[in-house]
């Protein structure tokens, strides 16, 4: 309902002049084009750029020198429906040491003016490496950087002469004028310890090939596969090497457009009895489907990223939405299945989106370990069982009013074995999944609230010849809470509210015959923010953030609180001890959800044909 009110604002602010809006029934967010004006038409020559960031936790660097490569420097402007960019790439051999225990992605950018948000992605060789979204700039310009450990991909960044590619989709006219400015380093820090495999290490080990599960070049777009709706199947054939005894699936998966806030679109009932043409359905579930050889193998249930601009901008300024800056990716064990695809054959790996709307980006990282002392392994998948979604919607309105209740559960079971020199070793993978959304209508549909919770678990057993196992569990739980609400202040003027509550708790345990480790990652923010609206024109505006990040191993602890409002960090509280200390005593936590306000506003929308933001 929202989304075809906030379309109009969009576009009436194309026809009116700057920081002119048109009062619609409806509206229940701002556009983050009225945001942008607010802050980036006068230009304060005295100020300096804003720093922004994401919060996690640093990067555990080795206590040594690192070598430091630029990979590339390039100026973003009009790129839309243009070519990556591309820089030729050969790892650093002038560094004293050849053999690195950690290697560190950092992108920097700056920009100035005014822009969308842009989701951007970085490939090697086709491997996607790092997904992110830009930050929306100010008149007196924006700076933010990412750091991102890629040692996983190890392998693939010690061969010589590959191709990075980078594509950011950007368009610059006479209203939006901000250029991403960019640099991107690459460093690698020499190891303390020579690593070397000396026996079969289930989880902690480099893959030793990556393949890309990506589109070929050349295009005028990313190498990222486009599922537009539900029927649209994307995939790729590839031929796997017969010495292979484990592969995991690493999944990229970002929504856009008419899904960019899918878990708050009505189901469908609800649309044409309202005759809302304009309005994104299909509900509010959705789940991306990964298949070999068309048979399911695996699922991601993805975790709810906001992207700089939505909802409402001034929220993610300085303190950008989790995962925003660096979106995650999803593992998918499918070494039980190596059986059926170590035959010398082509294989296809399939992508799909239930209930997708356009457009989801999505491509994948097939990591392969490959048994040097042997030319073919041979395997067999024991036991396969992929149960038929669980999947249920009770409604109830009338008129643009009322109230929907989604849940759904999958699980995924692999068991199977592989012989290779290290033995005959059998693998067991399981997905578990459910979720729960209660969405409500009111205020003749200018109010909306989201209460969602998913729980993606998984676990993986591995069976050694010797009977001990070694087995890895990871619980995974991410909560959204929206509200938006058009509250009528009078004298011809109404404010338009916004909060969020997003976050994720993140659990791993490993164990083995020489003992177990654990992990655990506890990540909230709050936000709220509003604009007061006063005839056509926007008087104020306003977005709070607080966020608390807390990790936890056996060998380090992390936590961070932090405050902002307006730009401003009120304050910061940074931490490496490790107290005992629950979530309960926290300033919010997960604890028990309650049906909070909640509701979306989309950033992206057409600008003729032209995607604009995310």
């Amino acid at each position: 309902m929202a989304f075809f009110f906030l379309f109009l604002i969009f576009f009436t602010l194309l026809q009116k002049p700057l920081f002119s809006i048109a009062t619609l029934h409806g509206t229940s967010l701002f556009k983050s084009q009225l945001i942008t004006q607010l802050d980036s038409s006068f230009k304060n020559n005295n100020a300096t750029p804003t720093t922004y960031f994401e919060v996690t936790k640093p990067i555990n660097l080795p206590k040594t020198n690192p070598c430091s490569y630029l990979v590339l420097k390039h100026d973003f402007g009009y790129t839309y429906g243009k070519p990556p960019f591309l820089a030729n790439y050969t790892p650093p051999f002038n560094c004293p040491s050849q053999k690195f225990s950690k290697i560190v992605l950092e992108w920097k950018s700056t920009c100035e003016g005014r822009q969308f948000d842009r989701i951007f992605g970085v490939w090697l060789s086709g491997v996607e490496i790092f997904r992110s979204c830009t930050a929306e700039p100010r008149a007196n310009g924006i700076v933010w950087t990412v750091k991102k450990d890629i040692t996983r991909y190890y392998s693939l960044l010690m061969m010589k002469n590959q191709i990075f590619a980078v594509y950011m989709g950007n368009l610059v006219d006479s209203t939006y004028t901000g250029v991403y400015h960019v640099e991107l380093f690459i460093h690698f820090y020499p190891a303390e310890e020579m690593y070397k495999r000396n026996s079969y290490e289930a989880f902690d080990s480099r893959a030793d090939l990556i393949l890309p599960i990506s589109r070929n070049m050349p295009l005028n777009d990313g190498l990222w596969f486009e599922v537009e709706n539900s029927t649209d199947v994307q995939s790729k054939e590839i031929e796997i090497p017969q010495n292979a005894y484990r592969a995991v699936l690493e999944v990229y998966v970002s929504f856009h457009e008419n899904d960019e806030f899918w878990y708050s679109n009505p189901p469908n009932d609800y649309i044409r009895a309202n005759n809302l043409t304009d309005t994104p359905g299909n509900g509010a579930f959705r789940e991306v489907v990964v298949s070999v050889d068309d048979e399911v193998v695996g699922v991601v249930w993805p975790f709810t990223v906001i992207y700089t601009g939505g909802v409402n901008p001034l929220l993610w300024r300085p303190i950008s939405g989790i995962g925003s800056f660096d979106l995650p990716s999803y593992d998918i064990e499918i070494t039980p299945f190596l059986g059926k695809i170590l035959d010398g054959n082509t294989h296809k790996i399939s992508f799909s989106v239930t209930n997708a709307l356009n457009v989801w980006y999505i491509d994948a990282n097939l990591h392969l370990w490959l048994d040097e002392k042997s030319i073919k392994t041979e395997g067999k998948l024991l036991k396969y069982t992929s149960l038929p979604l669980s999947f249920s919607l009770t409604t109830n309105f009338t008129g643009l009013d009322g109230s929907f209740v989604t849940n759904a559960s999958r699980s995924i079971t692999l068991t199977g074995w592989v012989k290779s020199s290290y033995g005959n070793i059998t693998t067991k993978s399981a997905q578990v999944s459910s979720y729960s959304n209660y969405m409500v209508e009111g205020n003749r549909g200018n109010l909306q609230n989201v209460d969602q919770i998913i729980y993606f678990n998984e676990t993986v057993d591995v069976v050694r010849p010797s009977s001990y196992v070694q087995s890895r569990k990871s619980f995974k739980k991410f909560l959204l809470l929206l509200h938006s609400d058009n509250v009528d202040k009078g004298d011809e003027s109404y404010a338009s509210i916004s909060n969020v509550t997003l976050g994720f708790d993140d659990n791993r345990v490993k164990t083995s015959k020489n003992g177990s480790s654990a992990s655990s990652t506890e990540n909230m923010q709050k936000a709220q923010g509003h604009i007061l609206v006063k005839g056509q024109l926007v008087v104020s505006g306003i977005g709070s953030t607080q966020q608390v990040y807390k990790y936890k191993d056996d060998l380090f602890c992390y936590s961070r609180n932090i405050s902002s409002s307006n730009y401003t960090i009120h304050y910061d509280k940074v931490s490496d001890s490790c107290p005992r200390i629950t979530l309960s005593r926290l300033p919010f936590s997960f604890g028990k959800f309650r049906s909070v306000p909640a509701r979306r506003v989309s950033l992206a929308s057409h600008l003729g044909d032209v995607k604009d933001g995310v």
